[in-house]
């Protein structure tokens, strides 16, 4: 008897849809079985705070839902998905009311950083080009803009301490610079973090930060939306425990992580590749926030409410201390924040009135020390009476975290440390490091090349190394 599906994803997040996706525009029949009750993982939107007010519960702002080679070629705005610009990507504000804003434009960037204006114009506008962007996620291709890549390799490879202090010398442009580096969840003295903001810089001026309309959910609804009219199917509520749960397919893609896929795979799994998955490394975890307000956020700087995107941390130096202190276990005392308010700029978010904010810093692996009283500190340390704006609060540590979406596990929203080593073998050293040992069972989850992040590349990758067995197999005229 044929079996009933070509091909079975587990796990509904951005990589897992994307995977479907992909293999359904090619004939397949596919379906996606997801344990929650809705799809969508660290895309997931919900009413966290009551009165209708919607929250992204993870991910919130989305350079990469633009850049991404595999979501920019999915027809996704017939099927929902609206993206929504705010006037300005970022703003990192500074001590006695000054500010650095980054703009779509790198000469209006630079025409903002006074002194450093020309070094950093030296720096980024060689970089704004959507070939690097499609080489870099996609690091085991042969590179499509390799001066570029060259070029960006050559910075991207330090620390972003020590490039920001090399390159700049304004409070503005390093401040800037570590907040966008920040997003890493390493040591900002650890190579490979300058890139990480080089990255994200690069995004902002060629696609700017935009948000999903209506919240983040509407990535996931839109892919959900794009797959079943493939005939794709998605069931949620519908956890995996073993293999044997699976139905007959060709191929299986697992959206998990490698703690997840040996759990369910069991001792199906050679020792070997065991052994390595076992050596995968989880990094600092979230302590995130959520808060409906009673109006606008009061920034000192009234420049603050052109970004929908603020990074809050103070200068360079204040940056990456509070990122050392997570490194070596311990919870900041004025942590690095990436704070959002996505409602200034979407108020369908808000129907019922009021704003709604969204925060999070790291902490260690797995802390429960509560960081709401130094988090919301840092907000009025820029916006003083914010704390008399907060109408409601919702909190989630890093254990609320992985109960939301098991592959964060620890608190660890990046499916793993994505430092040199794991960035080279993630989550083993391999020319196709989406295959496992296993016939015709894959890995497509952010713990794979290129990481984390809502771009869908992970899912790309995975069903393309499929096909392309799946042809070889054919050519040799053996069976799939």
């Amino acid at each position: 008897m044929p079996a009933e599906y070509d091909a079975v994803v587990v796990g509904a997040g951005p990589n897992g849809l994307v995977a479907a996706v992909t293999l359904a525009r090619v004939g397949w029949r596919v379906l996606v079985v997801e344990a929650q009750d809705r799809p969508g993982g660290g895309t997931r939107s919900e009413e966290l705070t009551g009165n209708g007010m919607l929250h992204d519960v993870c991910s919130a702002i989305h350079p990469l839902g633009l850049a991404s080679p595999a979501l920019r070629a999915l027809p996704l705005h017939e099927h929902g998905l609206e993206w929504i610009h705010p006037e300005l990507p970022l703003a990192h504000p500074l001590d006695g009311g000054r500010a650095a804003l980054l703009h779509r434009s790198v000469d209006d960037t630079a025409a903002g950083l006074g002194a450093d204006g020309r070094a950093y114009r030296k720096l980024l506008s060689p970089l704004v080009r959507t070939d690097l962007v499609d080489s870099l996620l996609s690091p085991l291709a042969f590179p499509k803009a390799p001066i570029s890549l060259a070029r960006y390799g050559l910075a991207g490879i330090r620390s972003a301490d020590g490039l920001a202090r090399a390159r700049f010398r304004t409070d503005e442009a390093q401040a800037l610079f570590a907040g966008v580096s920040g997003h890493s969840m390493l040591s900002l003295h650890s190579p490979i973090t300058a890139g990480y903001g080089l990255m994200l810089t690069l995004l902002g001026h060629l696609v700017g930060w935009p948000m999903a309309r209506g919240g983040s959910q509407a990535i996931a609804d839109s892919l959900v939306s794009l797959l079943t009219s493939l005939r794709g199917t998605v069931e949620c509520s519908r956890p995996i425990r073993s293999l044997d749960e699976l139905p007959p397919a060709r191929a299986v893609l697992f959206d998990v992580g490698p703690r997840q896929f040996l759990r369910i795979a069991g001792d199906r799994v050679p020792a070997r590749y065991r052994r390595h998955l076992e050596k995968f490394r989880y990094g600092p975890g979230v302590w995130k926030l959520d808060w409906a307000l009673d109006g606008p956020v009061p920034w000192t700087n009234p420049e603050i409410s052109r970004a929908a995107t603020v990074h809050l941390g103070g200068t360079l130096g204040e940056v990456v201390e509070a990122e050392e202190a997570v490194q070596k276990g311990r919870c900041a005392e004025r942590p690095y924040v990436l704070f959002a308010q996505p409602s200034l700029f979407d108020p369908s978010r808000v129907p019922n009135g009021g704003q709604t904010a969204w925060a999070y810093c790291h902490v260690p692996h797995g802390s429960t020390f509560d960081m709401t009283e130094r988090i919301e500190a840092q907000v009025e340390r820029f916006a003083p009476g914010f704390r008399d704006r907060i109408t409601a609060r919702h909190v989630m540590g890093p254990a609320a975290m992985e109960a939301h979406d098991a592959n964060y596990i620890g608190g660890d929203i990046n499916g793993g440390v994505a430092d040199l080593r794991q960035f080279i073998a993630r989550p083993t050293l391999s020319l196709v490091p989406w295959a496992t040992p296993l016939d015709g069972v894959y890995l497509c989850s952010s713990s794979t090349p290129p990481g984390g992040g809502v771009h869908g590349m992970c899912g790309l990758h995975a069903a393309r190394a499929v096909l392309r067995r799946t042809r070889r197999t054919k050519k040799a005229g053996k069976r799939p």
